[in-house]
């Protein structure tokens, strides 16, 4: 009778909702499933897009994993870990995203009859970090390196590392183009992996052939003054000064106040302002420069001093740009104009400005050092150029990552069935609940080739048992067979060069492997509710600040 009258114990605020066990991990399970599914259909070449439309009224169109988890503003507190795998393997590799989120959402699905019959969940998590370690083995074991080979050939093997990238995005008909112009880039920037050196620039018109790649540096025309017309517009190894300073005359900054006795004194002052600016001009033209640019602005009186002088300005230029000129060109900028000697100049050997559809650009070719590249993308309308330039940022990583880590694997789905066909040999020596648990995680992985022939119209249970007969082979002659897209067929993925760096399968595996974990080992969710007493005191206040502001101050006069 007295353990019945016992209170009841308090822990959490009045209206905290909890809930635990078996059916918060199946719920768990169940989103991310949700959220798999939403990005399933844009795997591979024939994947479709998605059309995002946000509550500001922009329109994305995009079938690139990271963007579209990035937009979908998930609100579910386990699917978000959906959308940091994303971004970590766009941020790591740059591609496989969607792939990542598919493998990791498959996962769970797989382990959730195992939950639903009452299987403790770290002995999956057990079988599965297990398997993920033996795939990962798998995968540097099945990879082929590409180095050693010479300038040119791997030029040819990164573009077609590139063109698998490519095939799947909205570019992809043109994949070859952009393949090549690609690896030109990121061959011009050599060792420095700064992303930044390598510059996209959009303009709207023309079609996507009119995309040129500039090895050099690239940028829009500035706001120009009058007498900006009378400069010169082309030049051969021109010496080039930047800096950061504003080239025009200047009013005070504070209220600055000069009293004079004689009104004769008044013109000295004002000489005196000019005289400075005259002093930088001189300066500026004595370094020898043919070409200015600064992060500032340069006046309508710089402007024509310097076109009377056959000198070319250009005022307010991004720093980012800026930086890639003096990386490329071999300048430095400065904050002064006194004392520039020929060291902080830097050169190229041609600058030229040019049209561009409806822009004109200033272009630095031939730089010396020729650590940078810059890339001007055309195309109808700006929603196509916005998804060329995600899908090219997707193509430069991964043509980084194979210069860096140059070992490949084949693409289509191959390596997703070697490996499911060697878990699966690999889970009959085990003894135990193990085995299904090792057995179920390559099944999963069987999802990608499954995908890509679903979201091309083929027949997958068809083509998977075409692809399990090859891979069973005891040769290994079919280990580098994935799905044909073209015939909706098995080809050698290898021999039609459809590969991908190993890295991205790698990163894909341990990503996925890790987030299905992270969820598996979720058994309790606490959601906190907003303290409604600080809400009211935050409107009170809010209310009394109204108030006090709208009415007449005590002492002031009435209007």
């Amino acid at each position: 009778m007295a353990s019945m009258m016992q209170p009841q114990i308090i822990l959490l605020k009045e209206g905290t909702d909890t809930s635990q066990g078996k059916a918060q991990l199946l719920s768990n399970i169940n989103a991310v499933t949700a959220v798999g599914d939403v990005v399933r259909t844009t795997l591979g070449p024939r994947g479709m897009d998605k059309l995002i439309h946000d509550d500001k009224g922009s329109v994305t169109i995009s079938n690139d994993g990271a963007t579209i988890m990035k937009l979908l503003d998930i609100v579910h507190p386990a699917a978000k870990i959906l959308v940091d795998i994303a971004k970590s393997q766009d941020s790591e590799v740059g591609d496989g995203t969607t792939t990542v989120v598919l493998l990791a959402a498959e996962f769970l699905k797989e382990a959730k009859p195992f939950v639903e019959d009452g299987v403790h969940s770290q002995n999956l998590i057990r079988s599965y970090r297990t398997a993920s370690t033996l795939a990962i083995e798998k995968v540097k074991e099945l990879a082929v390196s590409i180095e050693g080979k010479s300038v040119e050939e791997k030029k040819g093997l990164l573009a077609k590392c590139a063109a698998t990238t490519l095939s799947s995005k909205l570019i992809g008909g043109e994949k070859e183009f952009f393949a090549t112009m690609v690896v030109d880039a990121v061959m011009a920037i050599g060792d420095d992996d700064r992303l930044n050196l390598i510059g996209i620039k959009k303009v709207p018109g023309g079609n996507m052939r009119d995309s040129f790649l500039v090895d050099g540096v690239a940028f829009k025309k500035t706001f120009s003054y009058a007498g900006f017309e009378q400069q010169p517009k082309k030049f051969d190894n021109p010496k080039i000064l930047l800096l950061n300073i504003e080239l025009e005359l200047k009013s005070e900054k504070e209220n600055a106040e000069i009293r004079l006795s004689d009104p004769s004194q008044y013109q000295s002052i004002v000489d005196a302002e000019w005289n400075i600016i005259y002093d930088k001009l001189d300066k500026c033209v004595e370094s020898g420069a043919k070409v200015v640019l600064s992060r500032l602005a340069i006046g309508d009186l710089a402007t024509q001093y310097f076109a009377d002088r056959d000198i070319f300005c250009a005022g307010r230029v991004a720093e980012e740009d800026l930086n890639r000129v003096a990386a490329a060109a071999g300048g430095t900028i400065q904050t002064s104009v006194n004392n520039i000697i020929p060291e902080v100049l830097g050169t190229c050997e041609i600058f030229e400005e040019k049209q561009v559809g409806g822009e004109r650009f200033n272009i630095f070719c031939g730089c010396p050092s020729g650590r940078t590249a810059t890339i001007v993308l055309r195309g109808g309308a700006d929603q196509f150029i916005e998804e060329a330039e995600r899908s090219l940022h997707d193509a430069i990583m991964i043509v980084r990552r194979a210069v860096k880590n140059s070992t490949v694997v084949p693409g289509g789905g191959a390596i997703d069935m070697e490996i499911s066909k060697y878990l699966r040999q690999h889970s009959r020596t085990i003894a135990g609940k193990s085995q299904l648990f090792i057995n179920s995680y390559a099944k999963a992985l069987e999802v990608i080739p499954r995908q890509l022939c679903d979201n091309a119209g083929f027949d997958a249970t068809d083509v998977l048992n075409k692809l399990r007969q090859k891979h069973a082979m005891q040769s290994g002659e079919g280990a580098s067979y994935g799905v044909d897209i073209n015939t909706g067929g098995i080809a050698d993925s290898f021999a039609n060069f459809v590969w991908e760096p190993a890295v991205v399968k790698i990163n894909a595996i341990n990503a996925a492997t890790e987030a299905a974990c992270l969820i598996l080992s979720v058994d309790e969710t606490v959601k906190n509710p907003k303290s409604e007493s600080a809400q009211g005191d935050a409107a009170a206040g809010a209310m009394g600040r109204g108030r006090g502001g709208g009415g007449r101050g005590r002492g002031m006069r009435r209007r």
